[in-house]
């Protein structure tokens, strides 16, 4: 006889045939360096929690065609047998898109090299993909689904598809794909209020403006409705008058009453560079989350821990202005960014409390944190000097887009730098005709000589006679991860740079993704020097850190440097920014050891000489996410 799990069939969940109520929370493993999953989800059982939420990110499972992650930090596996271990259950959110403030939301950047590429779609070569991609994933995952005696009660279909609603064959194709792998846990959908409107997916078509009509009208689709229908959720932060209403009546037409889940609660919010740090002040949290416990109304907490974007990986918003998001995702969130439980945690624990018959489980004891001594940089390289341990540079009559790049087995690069260089014999007027994505440093013969952004478009190059080199130091900030503009997310010079209103031509493209096997590289190869007097920017500066007995977690402080990212023993930490609102990098102990660790900064602006340890994070200027437009916030 089959189990029976999460069922919607009333206005309350049951599981196992028992009244069930969801106490959620978020914790994304791509996010938390893995010695600490078991920590997070410690503190997400001590605080009255029952049910673990985690997105899939595909970009990182599948960063090459047809080649696969699913170990170590990727272990999906470990990770949902461990809150299985805990008492939790999962609400397993597998995309392939997932939003996330994640570059791409998720989607892999080749999926770009095709020039007609529409993400989200059925447009057949993303259809290909996601059969792919779904066929290693889900037999990955189904296992571990409740009817198997795992902890997955519930998988969502795509993710907040009603604020893109581009094709409505799509969200019935990517149900089928969880349905035809054998995933036959209750489906949900989550949108935010105006996306609950077009984010459904019932009786085989999405539903769409154009076609709501005839799904309320029609009496033959009931029962394909009954039968297939996602149940919907809710995304939201503050209790608008009739947004749970809303969501009841927004359940597919002629079914019964059906449970409600607000599947996010935004628990804080995320940040942008050149903006403020977003706090979300526990009483006004808590009693949003008060008032719906005391509805009957499940929840999600999004995010319970939001951790960090290591690496390269951030998003961005663009509605209009490009704005790419920062390292930390500590999003004001319960559980900080290093794990502490903040004053919201402890707040929903005695809330939560109230909904167990058994005391809760004690709250796990805080991590230890250090702020070693000081380092001083020793030795630098410049980014000239470090080029010879790239790979081949690709030479293009035209320049390429970065995904579009020979590299990676033909998968083109997905982040960092890319460095298109090519001579020029007159100086003028140099006008990136907005092709620049996101961010280049120009030099004339390997001399600084302005910035192109979207801002500034426009670079004077001075006078001088004979050929000369013109190089482009390109970075690519984060690709947009909501709204209707993924398909144009291609990085690098995507288009002509003019000078003297004549397009330039014959680049060699250097690929600077900067992955441990280049800084590898640099690390035991290059010819580092040690007069500082020489020392020229944009490079890479090396400094060694001794750390005495155990290593803890730490911050370092990025004041006094312009911009850049930090490697540690090889990991990449992060970007920094100057202009802040972050102005530190969280630095795992995990990631260190007992005894030398090398720390390597890329910087391309100004140096500070030193690195500085603090056991606490600076984010900045606050601002209040209730002194905000509510249309900011979607």
């Amino acid at each position: 006889m089959s189990r029976r799990g999460l069922r919607a069939d009333s206005t309350q969940f049951t599981l196992e045939g028992k009244p069930f109520r969801i106490l959620g929370g978020s914790v994304h493993y791509f996010r938390v360096p893995r010695p600490y999953w078991r920590d997070r989800l410690l503190q997400m059982k001590a605080c009255g929690l029952n049910t673990l939420t985690t997105y899939v990110p595909w970009n990182l499972h599948e960063p090459e065609r047809g080649t696969f992650h699913f170990h170590d930090q990727l272990d999906l596996k470990s990770y949902i047998r461990l809150a299985a271990e805990m008492g939790l259950w999962v609400i397993l959110r597998p995309g392939p898109y997932i939003c996330a403030e994640w570059d791409l939301g998720g989607l892999p950047s080749w999926l770009l090299q095709d020039k007609d590429m529409q993400l989200r779609t059925t447009y057949p070569g993303f259809v290909n993909a996601v059969n792919l991609y779904f066929d290693k994933l889900i037999p990955t995952v189904k296992p571990l689904m409740f009817e198997e005696g795992g902890p997955i009660i519930a998988v969502q279909v795509e993710n907040e598809y009603g604020s893109y609603a581009k094709d409505e064959e799509y969200m019935p194709f990517i149900r089928n794909c969880l349905q035809s792998r054998g995933v036959n846990e209750l489906l949900m959908t989550s949108d935010n209020w105006e996306g609950l409107k077009y984010g459904g997916v019932a009786g085989g078509k999405q539903v769409t403006p154009d076609n709501i009509l005839h799904f309320i009208l029609s009496p033959l689709l009931m029962f394909e409705i009954l039968i297939f229908s996602a149940l919907k959720t809710i995304n939201f932060q503050r209790l608008s008058v009739g947004a749970i209403q809303h969501l009841a009546d927004m359940q597919e037409s002629g079914v019964p009453q059906k449970p409600l889940l607000v599947m996010e609660y935004w628990s804080g919010w995320f940040d942008v560079w050149g903006e403020h740090h977003h706090v979300f002040h526990a009483e006004d949290m808590l009693a949003v989350v008060s008032e719906l416990l005391s509805r009957g109304v499940s929840i999600n907490l999004y995010m319970f821990h939001g951790g960090t974007n290591f690496g390269f990986m951030n998003g961005a918003l663009d509605f209009g202005t490009y704005k790419p998001q920062v390292t930390s995702y500590d999003y004001d969130a319960p559980l900080s960014e290093a794990g502490d439980c903040t004053m919201k945690c402890q707040l929903l624990r005695n809330l939560f409390s109230q909904y167990h018959s058994e005391p809760l489980p004690q709250v796990p004891s805080p991590q230890e944190r250090r702020a070693y001594e000081p380092v001083v940089m020793q030795q630098h390289l410049s980014l000239w000097d470090s080029l010879h341990f790239t790979d081949k540079p690709h030479r293009s009559e035209k320049a390429l887009n970065m995904e579009n790049l020979p590299v990676n087995n033909n998968n083109g690069q997905s982040y960092g730098y890319t460095l298109y260089e090519t001579t020029v014999t007159s100086g003028g007027a140099l006008n990136s005709m907005n092709n620049i994505r996101d961010r280049a440093l120009v030099f004339v013969e390997r001399e600084y000589v302005g910035c192109l952004d979207y801002k500034t478009q426009k670079v004077t190059l001075p006078e001088a006679k004979g050929e000369r080199m013109l190089s482009f130091l390109v970075e690519n900030c984060g690709r947009v991860n909501y709204g209707k503009a993924l398909n144009d997310q291609r990085k690098g010079i995507v288009g002509d740079i003019v000078l003297n209103h004549s397009p330039l031509r014959g680049f060699n493209i250097f690929c600077l993704d900067m992955k441990p096997r280049f800084i590898n590289r640099l690390t035991h190869t290059a010819q580092w020097k040690t007069d500082f007097r020489s020392l020229a920017v944009p490079g890479f500066l090396q400094a060694r850190l001794n750390v005495d007995g155990s290593p803890r977690d730490t911050f370092i402080q990025m004041t006094g440097w312009g911009k850049g990212v930090v490697f540690v023993n090889g990991q990449n930490l992060g970007r920094y920014w100057f202009i802040g609102p972050q102005r530190f990098l969280y630095l795992p102990g995990h990631w260190l050891r007992s005894g030398e660790n090398q720390i390597i900064l890329f910087e391309e602006q100004r140096t500070n000489g030193e690195v500085v340890f603090t056991e606490n994070a600076d984010h900045g200027k606050t601002i209040d996410v209730y002194k905000l437009p509510f249309c900011t916030l979607l």
